[in-house]
């Protein structure tokens, strides 16, 4: 019996942009509570770099092929799904597997393409607003007025978290950004500041504030960021890590942290159970996806390259030149398309 194949991505062994290659292989097939999915338009994702580098292995039963959000054209359905059909445009948070032209995700981890975005502008989507949506709605528990500093605002994560909080929770925020560029970038999406991450951004924040600390910050430098950081928080303050680039382990003050209150934690949403996941998806439809349909929220794509040119890609975010998204585009026909069809009324 003759298998279906499909385009992907591998990679060769860890290490560099170089190391990405295009290779051919079985096309997969929907399981159970799964759909497949042609792939149009890929996210490129600071886990993918992790992952080419040998640093961040996929969970136990993730697909080995790298990216963890596509945007396209249902084509499969599998056993006990329900609200799915096969020729529905959406967007997906995967478990690995996107740098493909078909792509097997959890049907709960599905939602619409917004109205009126292409499927590259919705590739740029599910990740990075999962993420920001766990971090600071979920885990740090951000309230009503708050104030909140973002490490690395122009991140994807970060100029999800920065709409969330401004326009959700009317929060106060702040970030850190490497040049002016970047920097007014965060403020014209509504931040309060934006401060050099290369400069004395605690003391800067808090001069920013008034003098006063910050409730919720979100980071992904971690080592000698994290007691500066417990430093910066108010009484009752979260510092909430998504990752940690400058250092795995950090010294820091436990008797301040007790006496002050203060919640240190961090999260890996990849490995998360589907329902997990699916409970997160569902708050984005209702709450995050209208007011993207609005215009209200906004994403903001660096640049669309073609699937051959993954190492390109890579080699933005190898040197933090991005600004938002850096999607790929699979299918090149059809990447920049806005579907024409939708669920308007359907509840993935």
């Amino acid at each position: 019996m003759a298998v279906d194949l499909m385009r992907f991505v591998e990679v060769e062994r860890p290490g560099g942009p170089d190391m990405l290659r295009i290779a051919e292989g079985p096309k997969p097939s929907a399981g159970d509570g799964e759909v497949l999915i042609r792939v149009l338009a890929a996210g490129v994702n600071r886990p993918d770099i992790q992952q080419r580098r040998g640093l961040y292995p996929p969970p136990p039963g993730a697909s080995r092929i790298l990216g963890l959000d596509v945007a396209g054209i249902v084509e499969g359905v599998g056993a006990n799904v329900c609200g799915l059909a096969e020729g529905d445009a959406v967007c997906a948070l995967t478990n690995g597997g996107g740098y493909a032209q078909y792509c097997t995700v959890p049907a709960v981890q599905c939602l619409p393409v917004p109205k009126g975005l292409s499927f590259a502008e919705a590739a740029s989507l599910p990740e990075v607003f999962f993420t920001a949506w766990n971090n600071l709605i979920w885990l740090a528990r951000l309230g009503e007025r708050e104030s909140l500093l973002i490490q690395g605002g122009t991140s994807g994560v970060g100029l999800a978290g920065i709409q969330i909080a401004r326009i959700l929770r009317n929060a106060r925020v702040y970030v850190t950004a490497g040049t002016a560029e970047k920097q007014k970038v965060c403020t014209d999406l509504g931040a309060v500041a934006a401060v050099d991450y290369r400069g004395p951004w605690d003391q800067q924040i808090r001069a920013l504030a008034g003098g006063e600390g910050i409730d919720v910050i979100l980071d992904a430098q971690a080592g000698p960021y994290t007691q500066r950081q417990l430093d910066l928080l108010n009484p009752d303050g979260r510092l909430v890590f998504i990752a940690s680039h400058l250092g795995e382990t950090a010294t820091v003050n436990v008797r301040s942290l007790v006496r002050r209150r203060l919640t240190m934690t961090g999260s890996t949403l990849r490995p998360r159970p589907p329902a997990y996941k699916g409970r997160l998806a569902q708050e984005l439809i209702t709450q995050v996806w209208p007011l993207i349909e609005t215009g209200q929220i906004v994403t903001r794509v660096h640049s669309v390259l073609p699937l051959e040119q993954v190492a390109d890609a890579h080699e933005i975010l190898d040197a933090n030149r991005q600004i938002g998204k850096v999607v790929l585009s699979v299918d090149e026909r059809l990447a920049h398309a806005v579907p024409s069809a939708r669920q308007d009324d359907r509840r993935l």
